[in-house]
Order: structure tokens, then C-alpha cells, then sequence
């Protein structure tokens, strides 16, 4: 099985030498780029299996660089982790509102920071795992439809773009119509027990499912009595 291609994009030197060497380490193969600009060149290139962005960037920042990734067709599904110094939830919650699939904040654990990365690698298939029969098969609610086994979403037979989180969250309400689901039940179905995550980030990936999927969507069909309680 060939190594995993991850995209790391810092523009603190000597925190793109312990990134790399980190990654390294662990087994994956590691482009490294020192700007907006220079990850956008090389995205361009060859395969990327995941992007590490620092959200503090100069120039294209790491948000630019993630809308700029969902925006193009042949890299709309690559999982984002965004990298920031900056633990307070309104930028956290802006990074992840900008199309991101998950974050670490600095200073970080080596070890959480693989941890995380493999994570995100392994829900959206990048490491060959398909997961259970149930989870794997298609999902079609009216105007809805899901394929889980090839991560695609339409709406009315049109593709919707959504993140990695955005589309488990759709899943996990489209497999169970009508029920209403309380922000710690959807981080644990999502993202695993004692998750460490922002239950204000649930709404935002609501509010962006909403906006995606539109009528027949997450709202018309997903159901009236389904969504989020407190």
C-alpha cells in the first residue's frame, strides 16, 4: 500500500521542520509548502491525501487556501485539518465554517496531532476502510440521496459539495428521520466518545447543510422533528 501524501502548508520554519519530521515518522509522505500561494501550485500537482493549513498564513491565508480547495472539482474531497495558534472558538468556528474538516490548535501533541490526522484519513476512506455493510450502503430520502462507500451527496439529482463533517452529520440524521439529536450525541456518533470539539461548531455545520442542500434537503426531508436539541 503506497504511504499517504499529506500537504502541509506553515510559515514558521521551524515549526514546518518539526511537522515534517513529525509526519514523517509516522509513515506518511510530506509535501511541505511555506504559503498560501505555494500550497495552491502544489495542489496542482500530484495527488494529495490530506492538507494540514496553518490558519495564520501571509499573503492567501489557510481559510483562503481550504475554500479555494472545495471550490475545485478535483480536490473538493480531500479532508482539511486546520493548524492555528489561536484556541478561541470564533476562529476555530470560522476555519471549520470556511469548508475545514477539523482542527489542532498550538502548541500541539505530536502524538494527538496523528492521531488526528489518521482519523480524518480513515472517514473518508483514504486508508481503504470501508467501515460496516450498514454504513456503506446508499441512502435515498426523497429529494436526498447519499452514497457513503463513494462519499457523493445530491439533492434533486445535483451534486452537493459538502465537507467530511457535513456529510457524516447528513448522514447519521438521514438514517434516522424524524429523531432529534442532542449536540453531544451527534460529536460522539461523529467524531467518537470524549471528542474534543465545540458543541457551537454542530450549529455552524448545520447552518451550512442547510444552506447546501437547500428544499429536499436537510430541512424538507431529514424531517421537521429531526436536527439538534441542547
Amino acid at each position: 500500500m503506497r504511504r499517504k501524501t499529506l500537504l502541509v502548508v506553515e510559515d514558521e520554519k521551524d515549526i514546518l521542520q518539526l511537522l515534517s519530521y513529525t509526519l514523517t515518522k509516522a509513515g506518511f509522505r510530506v509535501i511541505l509548502a511555506q504559503s498560501g500561494e505555494e500550497a495552491l501550485e502544489k495542489l496542482g500537482g500530484e495527488p494529495i491525501d490530506l492538507a494540514l493549513l496553518d490558519m495564520m498564513l501571509p499573503g492567501i491565508n489557510g481559510q483562503e487556501v481550504c475554500q479555494a480547495i472545495r471550490r475545485t472539482e478535483k480536490l473538493k474531497n480531500i479532508p482539511v485539518v486546520m493548524l492555528t495558534a489561536k484556541s478561541e472558538e470564533d476562529d476555530i468556528i470560522s476555519g471549520l465554517a470556511g469548508g475545514a474538516d477539523d482542527y489542532v490548535t498550538k502548541p500541539f501533541s505530536p502524538q494527538v496531532l496523528v492521531a488526528r490526522i489518521l482519523a480524518n484519513l480513515r472517514r473518508r476512506g483514504a486508508t481503504g476502510t470501508e467501515g460496516d455493510n450498514e454504513q456503506a450502503e446508499p441512502i435515498q430520502l426523497g429529494d436526498l440521496f447519499l452514497d457513503p462507500a463513494r462519499f457523493e451527496a445530491t439533492v434533486g439529482g445535483k451534486p452537493v459539495v459538502l465537507t467530511l463533517t457535513e456529510f457524516d452529520i447528513l448522514k447519521l440524521l438521514a438514517r434516522r428521520p424524524g429523531w432529534v439529536f442532542t449536540r453531544p450525541q451527534i460529536i460522539d456518533d461523529v467524531r467518537g466518545y470524549e471528542y474534543s470539539i465545540s458543541m457551537r461548531t454542530v450549529d455552524v455545520h448545520m447552518s451550512s447543510l442547510r444552506k447546501k442542500t437547500g428544499p429536499g434537503g436537510a430541512d424538507d426531508r431529514v424531517g421537521a422533528g429531526a436536527g439538534v436539541s441542547s
